[in-house]
Formats: C-alpha cells, structure tokens, sequence
C-alpha cells in the first residue's frame, strides 16, 4: 500500500510540474514528451501493484479453515484454523560397534556413555573382548511448534530417542522410547526439561559416537530459566545471560564404595550462564551451586548435608574456511552428576558426613573438513578428582578418552562415517583399565 501511494504522488508531481511550465520551446516540448512517458509508465505499474494485492487478498481469503497451509518457520506447516506453525523431523541412524574389551560398553552396549563400566585391574574383562553390537537406539524424532503471542513467541518442544527399557535381542530388538526434551517458552522464560544451563549443547563435539568425551559437562533435566538478549545494535546481539533453577539430585559415595541417590534434596540447582559473540566466536561462562544432602537410614548420620559449587567455559571458534574450534573446561567441588556420571557429587564418610572431592574436566575438539561433504574429527578428553581421606578405593580417580573419525556426507541430510576411540580409567586404589572401540555409522535426517 505504502508502494503505491508513493508512486501516485511521484504520478502528481510530475503532472504539477507540466501544468505550470513556460511556453513550449522545442526543448521543453522533448522534456515534456519524456515525463508523459514516465507518468504512463508510472500508472501502469501501479495497475499491476494493484492487482498483484487484490489476487494475494482473494488467494489468502479462498483457503479454508480446514485446509493445511505452510508454517512461518522452515520446514513447518499450520495447523488448520490456526496461527501455530508445526515441524516434525528426527534421523534414523545405525550403529556397528566392535569392543575390546566389551565392558568397556555401557550395559545398553552401543554407546560409550559412563567411564565408569570400563573395567579395571590385571584381569579385567578378560571374558569380554572382541565383541561386535549393531543398534539403531540412537535413532530420533521431535515435534516443535511456534506460535506469534502479544508476549512473544510461544514456542515448545518434545524429543525422544530409544534409550528407554532394554528389548529383546533375540527376536524384535524392541526398545523402550525415551524423553529427551519437553520444554516450553514464551518470550525469555523457559520450563520443562532441556539442557542444563551449566553447559553449552552447541559446543559439544562432532563425534559419530553418542556418548562424547569424558571429561564434558552433559545434563538434561527438568527446569525454570530466564534468557535475556543484551547490548544489542540494530539485528546484532553481544550476548545473552540466563539464570535457572533445576532439578536437584543428590549421588554420593557411601563406605563400601556404593553409590547411593539420596532423593533427599530440597533446594533447586541454581545455574547461571553468559554467552558472548566476539569475533574469536561464540563463548560461554556458566556457574553452578548446589546444596547436597543425605538423609537415609542407609548412611550411619541421620543427615548430612554441604553447599558446594563450579564453574566452567565453552566456546566454538570458526577457524580456516568451514573448519571449527570446540572446548568445555570445568573445576569445581560439585560437578558431580554434572559430569556424565563419572565423579560421584561427594563422599560420605565413616562418620556419616558428606566430603566434596575437587573435581575439574575438560575437552578439546577441532573439526577439519577435507571438502564440503567429507569431515574429520579429533577430540581428546580427560577428567579428574582430589578425593578427600577415607574414599573407598573403588572410586573413581582420573579418566580420559580419545575419538577421531571420518566423516562422509554424500548428500544433504546423510551421514556415512567411520570412528576410533580409545578410553582409560583409573580408580583411587591405582588399578587401571581401558577400551578400544571401532564404530561405523550411517545417519539419514529428516
């Protein structure tokens, strides 16, 4: 509309400047010609605005309630009758894995998830090498809507994988699904369950392998979080912050070296995060302070309870052409579960009272792409504790891993690869243990 009236006072002034002309020399009577021919063509475009307008108007008004139109996000559609775009997508992706030794493997045996399974001491899984596993577990599907409010964009999201209950072997290789996310927001505030806010999913590596390094940060719970944009300029944002309160879940050491969960916790995980655009990248700082406490009959003090705390640092930084930077780095007296289930959140005691081990993490990762559908990884990892006096010598004490891969794309949204991964682990008493792992995927998005 805005067009059009811009034109037709371009159309009037034009016709101004005619009418009060001078006389007519054969100069002027040129010029005249000329703007004749402009306003023509001026009102002959209007003509055509018009009626591009008028058709989009009776196109917009034939399409019926009942009718599935296409979403306002990529890839979405609307619901019929409504303004909430919709997008399904997902991959389906198989795994062939060989071990040696296989208890290297965690008990859903086609990921290398917990450093923990890996067996140790001169003996270990000496019944267990040489093993080969296919699964297609990893396989994935969400749903995601968006829909335009007066406070923002309602926006929600439900994932799921089949890591859920074991299935059968046998005859079906059945499993259970499994919920990653479920989670909404509505402009900068977020429930449900997503990524913690002590980490940066976008930094994590580009393995073939779904587990990743031993020594990240890799949580998903249940949480309440705001975002806020800051020093913004134009279309261009410096950063965002965001500060969450999370699911606790308290996991310690007991004499005898058993973990035990407590399910006694009754402050939140308090998370906060900063995120940077720089020109070096994308980086990140994130806090974590928790309260950790035990109150069962299974710990010899009816309760024990400290607060502890971390902090850790992400980033991806472009570096040569379509090649790319990850880290994370983590230190702390409470990362814990945080963890991948590597460090224990503390110790209890002979006495009953809860000790918290100095805990620090971290894993480097360069991405190298050979050409536009051919891409190498190489990522290498470790992870580590200062256990405080009395720890049973089950516990772990150090960890490390190592991944490389190859990396075909054929087309868009295939992935046909090959990985190496070698782990160690070592526990507080000095026995060692490590894996050997050769896996080859092919992953098929949607």
């Amino acid at each position: 509309m805005e067009t059009n009236i811009a034109l037709k006072a371009k159309t009037l002034a034009l016709a101004i400047a005619i009418g009060v002309g001078g006389p007519a020399t054969a100069a002027r009577a040129d010029l005249l010609q000329d703007l004749k021919a402009q306003i023509e063509a001026l009102q002959k475009k209007i003509g055509e605005l018009e009626m591009k307008q008028e058709t989009a108007e009776k196109k917009q008004a034939a399409v019926p309630d009942n009718v599935v139109t296409g979403g306002a996000t990529r890839g979405s559609f609307k619901l019929p009758g409504s303004n909430t775009s919709v997008t399904v997508g997902g991959y389906v992706k198989l795994d062939a894995v060989f071990s040696n030794p296989s208890a290297g493997v965690d008990t859903k045996g086609d990921l290398f998830l917990d450093p923990t399974t890996i067996a140790v001491g001169p003996t270990a899984g000496d019944n267990e090498r040489n093993q080969v596993k296919f699964g297609a577990r990893e396989s994935r599907l969400f749903v995601k809507t968006n829909t335009p409010t007066s406070m923002g964009d309602l926006n929600t999201h439900v994932e799921f994988d089949f890591y859920g209950a074991d299935g059968n072997e046998s005859v079906s290789n059945s499993h259970g699904f499994r919920l990653r996310h479920a989670y909404g927001t509505l402009g900068n505030f977020l429930a449900g369950q997503t990524w913690t806010n002590f980490m940066n999913p976008a930094a994590l590596p580009d393995t073939l392998d779904f587990g990743g390094p031993v020594g990240q940060i890799f949580d998903r719970q249940a949480q309440v979080r705001w975002t806020q944009p800051f020093g913004s300029s134009g279309s261009t944002t410096r950063g965002l912050w965001s500060v969450g309160l999370e699911n606790p879940e308290t996991v310690v050491q007991i004499p005898g070296g058993a973990s035990f969960r407590a399910d006694d916790d009754r402050i939140p995980d308090l998370t906060g995060q900063v995120m940077f655009n720089t020109s070096m990248g994308k980086i990140s700082v994130h806090g974590l302070v928790r309260q950790l406490r035990v109150d069962s009959a299974a710990t010899p003090a009816a309760v024990s309870q400290k607060w502890g705390g971390a902090v850790s640092m992400a980033g991806v930084i472009p570096v040569v052409g379509k090649d790319d930077f990850r880290f994370t780095a983590s230190a702390g007296n409470a990362i814990g579960r945080y963890s991948d289930g590597f460090f224990p959140d503390g110790v209890v005691g002979s006495d009953g009272q809860i000790r918290l081990p100095k805990q620090w993490g971290w894993f480097a990762a360069y991405r190298h792409y050979w050409f536009d559908q051919l891409r190498s990884n190489l990522v290498l990892s470790t992870a580590s504790e200062s256990n405080p006096a009395g720890t049973p010598a089950s516990t772990n004490k150090s960890t490390a891993s190592a991944h490389v891969n190859l990396i075909w794309s054929p087309v868009a949204n295939a992935d046909l690869g090959v990985e190496y991964i070698h782990a160690d682990r070592k526990t507080e008493d000095g026995l060692q243990g490590n894996l050997n792992r050769l896996q080859a995927s092919a992953k098929y998005a949607f």
